[in-house]
């Protein structure tokens, strides 16, 4: 009975030992990033059981709190970028209310309008319209600079995630590799702690989940179901930066008209996936800048380039609305389309056969080949596009949208509606669409030197790119609308010579308000319907309002989206700080519950030499006899 006793107490003293030192590096790494608690799982041996040996050293881990840490992570990451963005986006447009915002700058300009209508005489009044007019200029100018400065530094920011996503994958695989190769439990159990935090950070950047493997390795997997690691071997991500990004700079799945860069996975295989294109990033980090560059921001600089062209087609613009008309073949619309620019798009009514209704959108161009039209940028996305070349005469204008309309429509010139009168009638054939409306808005100057055309209508704004043009709103050579409010500016004929302000022709009087009148309801009281691209309407639907109007729904928005990621951000953060405290409640040591297992052990390894000791007296004590 001796040697049992000796023998189970020795084993006893092992057992302890082990357990202790398990205790002792649980307690030394109170507070260390990444570290599980260890346990050690005592085992029976021996004959009977009589004895005890150490088992396995064990992580304290609950797979579902790490799965939500590393999903919360992935949505803190995704929903804390932005609203830093976004903060900074809405910050660009000034303190709502003050003289130096963007509402505040318009204000100033049609009240120097209301100035000059009060009294046109006034040199003071007219150079006051030209300076608050070159400010609004300027202010709208530099809100859009900076908007494409936010989208570059997050063209920055996407290579400089996707580089250490890409280094967290490589991590991930040669841990993989070690812990397969690996037997002692200690160690493993140090590499596995290493995998996991590499696994947790990379989630900061890309939504992923790992799945377990026999060998003690993991495959990590996108929420989409693109496998980045498998095993010892990982996919390298890349991203090709464009650097500084202009308004026109887009994502494209043709890599030949690709603005942008993409994140690019290459498999071990050699197999390349372009991850933007398939929709692989979900969340994180690489999500919300891939989100903030290609929908957000953009959506931004087209709410300026459409505050921008409306400022000038509303001052420069004649609408043009269709009248009644008939004859001996059916019902139509009679319409003065003189001076149609290339831009001064043409709008057609009809209600096909099933009584659905449609807009046909005549676009003129005065290019050699016809322009390429997004329908995002017109006022009807769902509209038919179809371009029409411009001649120069009424009778080329005539042809060109005869052949657009096709034989169920006779298109003829039409004087008495004006020198430029065309007359559209449905023939009235059968299965043929009605008629039911015709519009436009036609620029009347000529160009930024046209003035004085008897009309009202003033280019006070102009296209600055280079020495200036005439903004119509043209597609030729790519969309005019397109990074206009970074090029919008005072048309320096206006600047040199603010009688024009007044003057509509060379016999206008000095005290006639009439110019200045119609240029303060163009921009306070006249609608116009925006691009069904700047959002502001909601998705895919274009807004009418005023100029003054949308200016300040530009604002609201831009304050409401700011608003709203911000209180998604804290949201996620308390989701977060959630996850991180269910995970520490299990894995996470306390020092209180290890001491006292210290204490147990302590008093268990005592007891154990009690018998040892009792045992060696025995011995000695029969040898003795």
């Amino acid at each position: 009975m001796s040697f049992n006793a000796l023998n189970t107490a020795t084993a006893g003293l092992k057992a302890t030992q082990a357990a202790i030192s398990v205790v002792s590096q649980n307690i030394a790494n109170v507070g260390t990033v990444g570290y599980t608690k260890r346990t050690l799982n005592s085992v029976s041996d021996g004959i009977g059981n009589s004895g005890v040996a150490s088992g396995t050293i064990n992580r304290a881990l609950d797979a579902a709190s790490l799965k939500q840490l590393r999903l919360e992570t992935s949505g803190a990451a995704y929903t804390g970028t932005l609203s830093a963005v976004r903060t900074q986006l809405d910050k660009l447009y000034g303190t709502p209310g003050t003289s130096t915002a963007l509402d505040g700058v318009f204000n100033t300009f049609t009240q120097s309008l209301q100035g000059l209508t009060a009294d046109p005489t006034s040199t003071p009044a007219r150079a006051a319209v030209v300076s608050s007019a070159s400010n609004l200029a300027s202010s709208i100018g530099t809100i859009a600079q900076g908007v494409q400065s936010l989208r570059s530094a997050t063209e920055s920011q996407l290579a400089s995630d996707t580089d250490k996503a890409s280094g967290y994958l490589a991590a991930i695989a040669k841990l993989n590799t070690q812990i397969s190769g690996t037997s002692d439990d200690a160690a493993k159990a140090d590499l596995l702690d290493q995998r996991d935090q590499q696994v947790t950070g990379l989630s900061a950047y890309v939504d992923v989940q790992t799945v377990a493997q026999r060998d003690g390795t993991v495959s990590v997997i996108t929420a989409s179901g693109l496998t980045l690691v498998d095993r010892g071997n990982a996919a390298t991500l890349t991203f090709d930066s464009r650097g500084s990004l202009a308004p026109d700079a887009a994502y494209s799945l043709d890599p030949t008209k690709r603005g942008v860069g993409t994140i690019t996975a290459t498999t071990p295989g050699g197999a390349k996936i372009d991850l933007i294109a398939a929709n692989a990033i979900r969340s994180g980090s690489l999500a919300a800048g891939i989100e903030l560059r290609d929908t957000i921001l953009p959506q931004a600089q087209h709410q300026l380039d459409d505050l921008a062209a409306g400022l000038a087609r509303s001052l420069s613009d004649r609408p043009a609305q269709g009248v009644a008309a008939s004859d001996s073949t059916g019902q139509g619309f009679d319409i003065d389309l003189t001076g149609l620019s290339a831009g001064n798009a043409v709008t057609i009514s009809l209600k096909d056969a099933a009584g659905v209704q449609r807009n046909l959108v005549l676009v003129p161009y005065g290019s050699v080949t016809a322009p390429s039209v997004n329908p995002a940028d017109t006022t009807d996305p769902t509209a038919t596009i179809v371009p029409i070349q411009l001649t120069g005469t009424t009778a080329g204008l005539r042809d060109a949208i005869q052949s657009a309309l096709g034989s169920n429509f006779t298109v003829s010139t039409q004087p008495s509606a004006g020198t430029g009168g065309i007359r559209i009638i449905a023939n009235g054939n059968s299965g043929s669409p009605t008629l039911l409306g015709v519009s436009a808005s036609v620029t009347q100057s000529t160009s930024t030197t046209d003035l004085q055309t008897g009309q009202a209508q003033l280019p006070l704004f102009v296209d600055g790119n280079g020495k200036g043009k005439l903004y119509t709103g043209s597609f030729d050579g790519g969309s005019q609308l397109t990074g206009f409010a970074q090029r919008i500016a005072v048309n320096p004929a206006i600047a040199t010579n603010t009688a024009n302000l007044v003057n509509t022709t060379a016999t206008t009087q000095a005290a006639d308000a009439t110019r200045p009148q119609y240029l303060y309801d163009a921009l306070t009281s006249a609608t116009r319907t925006f691009t069904a691209a700047s959002g502001i309407g909601g998705i895919s639907a274009p807004y009418t309002a005023s100029v003054q109007d949308f200016t300040q729904r530009i604002i609201d928005a831009q304050g409401a989206g700011a608003a709203t990621a911000q209180s998604l951000d804290e949201g996620q953060g308390i989701a977060l700080a959630t996850a991180q405290s269910r995970v520490a409640a299990v894995s996470g040591v306390s020092i209180d519950e290890e001491m006292s297992k210290l204490v147990q052990l302590q008093t268990a390894y005592s007891a154990n030499a009690r018998v040892l000791t009792a045992a060696r007296d025995l011995l000695d004590t029969l040898l003795r006899i």
